[in-house]
């Protein structure tokens, strides 16, 4: 029976469990995956692969972790993996097939799905993401974005222990309504670096790992039915986070200028790489106006982890004193 699930606002239908994400009913299946295997024709055509991305990083063998490929003039894309884990995605962004091999599993290709690949999807299907985790205030949402290790994952898990919902963590969609943007939930799982796991529980084995085959933990937001938002909400504030200080001063926000804020939401978009010369331009547009129409602020945090809960008290009154649209004073704790 196939499996359905809701992921970036998407209705996702599936031939196996996707880990992370629970089952729900959808209005509409916008996206099939097929979990195991690659398709038929794929091993059958004679077209020519052309190389579009090749990643600036490598494993510990020296392979590029990623590389991508454009199949059947553009047709299809194929994500291939140092790891030998694979994805083919079609040009609508409607169709995902994955395989991977022993001893990786469905929960370690999961953890690219949800990711990279479903960024890209989203990238296809005209929906502009950023690198950032969204926290809901009231009935909007705000973005914590920044760049890997920012501390963006570890910030929305402090704002989770406040009794704050998560709308989405790593990656974000700008879904445009022309005068606002909304948030689409993502997944209910904050992915944790063990570090920062003891950082905010004060053990590394406070939390579960992902899978066997990686050191990333999870903090799962089904527990409670408050900690994840299952309903999409209009962005608010961006809230970027800068490089951690040892300052007495920090944390503390301050303005961004409207060039440097756009720069940061530029470098900060999701599968830049990847988008073409339509895509680039449609990427700037948009960004353009997000800042027409939703602050931008820099974070700059302490460097001491016990300070984080601070951080996130420091970003709630700065945006109640005049970000919010509709939410209303209150005594932070």
């Amino acid at each position: 029976m196939p499996y359905r699930c809701s992921i970036y606002g998407l209705g996702v239908v599936s031939n196996r469990i996707v880990p992370g994400v629970p089952a729900a009913p959808t209005a509409t299946d916008d996206v099939h995956i097929s979990f195991g295997s690659l398709p038929a024709w794929l091993y059958k055509t004679s077209s020519t692969e052309i190389e579009t991305y090749v990643a600036d990083y490598n494993d510990e063998c020296g392979n590029a972790v990623l590389r991508v490929f454009s199949l059947l003039e553009g047709k299809y894309y194929r994500f291939c993996y140092a790891d030998q884990t694979e994805f083919v995605i079609d040009k609508r962004g409607t169709e995902i097939w994955a395989k991977w091999v022993e001893p990786l599993t469905l929960e370690d290709t999961a953890t690219y799905l949800l990711g990279p690949v479903m960024g890209f999807v989203m990238l296809l299907r005209g929906v502009v993401c950023l690198h950032a985790s969204a926290v809901v205030i009231g009935n909007e949402a705000i973005a914590l974005l920044g760049p890997a290790g920012s501390g963006k994952s570890t910030t929305a898990a402090a704002f989770s222990e406040k009794g704050y919902s998560i709308l989405a963590e790593d990656v974000m969609t700008l879904d445009d309504r022309h005068d606002r943007f909304l948030v689409q939930p993502a997944y209910p799982c904050i992915r944790l670096w063990p570090a920062s796991v003891k950082a905010l529980y004060g053990t590394e084995t406070h939390l579960p790992k992902l899978t066997p085959n990686w050191d990333k933990c999870y903090l799962d937001l089904t527990v409670r039915p408050e900690q994840f938002q299952q309903h999409s909400l209009p962005l608010a504030a961006i809230y970027h986070l800068d490089e951690r200080v040892d300052d007495p001063v920090a944390p503390f926000v301050e303005p961004v200028d409207r060039a440097r804020g756009l720069m940061s939401l530029v470098a900060n978009t999701y599968a830049s790489k990847l988008m073409d010369k339509d895509m680039r331009a449609r990427e700037f547009e948009l960004l353009t106006r997000v800042l027409n129409h939703v602050p931008l602020r820099r974070v700059v945090p302490h460097a001491d982890a016990a300070l984080i809960p601070e951080l996130c008290n420091t970003i709630l009154k700065d945006f109640s004193r005049g970000f919010s649209r509709i939410y209303a004073d209150r005594i932070y704790v």
